[in-house]
């Protein structure tokens, strides 16, 4: 081979591998285009995805918001019915006592009123303690706890053992077993 063949062998070679490094630069810009593609639609499938649950979170927020409102409402109903049952229960007695006013103005017979009085008493407590757990403090004779008596008065008696309930001046109630209104008390106190 001669000089001139040597040289122009070479300069195919490098003509070659210039195509190749040209192909090869084709190929790694078209990769990239590929790859930039791709993660175009990648980025397009994540915003659409992204507004899908912005929109569902809303949604969720709105339906919520709107639970929330329907249990105030609903609780402010139940608070203000509530008694609803308690005042039907009220209503017999209350027509009961009205009819003994009633006869009280048409008889001058004070028994019959007092009768009715007593009547429209006991049925009011019976109502209340049976179907509303109403339930009257025993007091005089009792133990004082200062739980379910109010002492107004205390007088020291030396027959005593322990402080004890000598007199009740206003009756107690316990609803369902806790304490609405405590018994006011004489209460006695043995000496120290």
């Amino acid at each position: 081979m001669s000089k001139k063949e040597k040289k122009e062998e070479q300069a195919q070679e490098q003509k070659q591998e210039e195509v190749t490094e040209e192909v090869v630069e084709l190929t790694e810009a078209e990769q990239l285009a590929a790859k930039l593609a791709q993660c175009e639609e990648e980025l397009a499938a994540s915003k659409d995805e992204c507004a899908s649950l912005k929109d569902q979170m809303l949604r969720d927020r709105a339906d919520l918001e709107n639970y929330r409102k329907r249990l105030i409402r609903d609780k402010e109903d139940s608070i203000r019915f509530a008694n609803e049952n308690l005042i039907r229960d009220l209503l017999q007695p209350l027509d009961d006592f009205a009819r003994a006013l009633e006869a009280s103005e048409s008889s001058k017979d004070y028994a019959k009123v007092h009768d009715g009085v007593v009547m429209v008493n006991s049925q009011l407590y019976t109502t209340l303690e049976k179907n509303w757990g109403l339930e009257r403090i025993e007091a005089v004779g009792k133990e004082f706890d200062p739980q379910r008596h109010e002492a107004y008065q205390v007088v020291v008696d030396d027959s005593l053992e322990h402080e004890t309930v000598l007199e009740e001046y206003v009756v107690g109630y316990a609803l369902h077993g806790r304490v609405i209104r405590p018994s006011k008390v004489k209460v006695g106190k043995p000496a120290v």
